[in-house]
């Protein structure tokens, strides 16, 4: 398993988590600071900030209680969203 660049003290990893189905909006406050986008492929994509692996991995805890199917589970890198972003206007 590679190891996470190093961040900035301060800096939060960004992640993209891909669900199986399209979670209801409702679900926007449980995600809260995690953007919910329903793609036309019939799936959720989860985008957002998480400050440390255990909040990580509480945020994964949250999604098995849902009992949904993970996809899954990217670090978005900044280039890589500005790229995105680029593309998209």
């Amino acid at each position: 398993m590679s190891r996470p660049p190093d961040r900035r003290d301060g800096e939060q990893d960004r992640y993209e988590i891909r669900l199986h189905g399209q979670l209801d909006q409702r679900w926007s406050n449980w995600f809260a600071g995690f953007t919910l986008t329903h793609e036309s492929d019939g799936t959720t994509t989860l985008t957002g900030a998480v400050v440390d692996q255990a909040a990580l991995h509480g945020l994964l805890r949250r999604v098995g209680d849902l009992g949904v199917t993970l996809i899954s589970l990217k670090v978005i890198d900044d280039a890589e969203e500005t790229h995105h972003d680029q593309a998209t206007r």
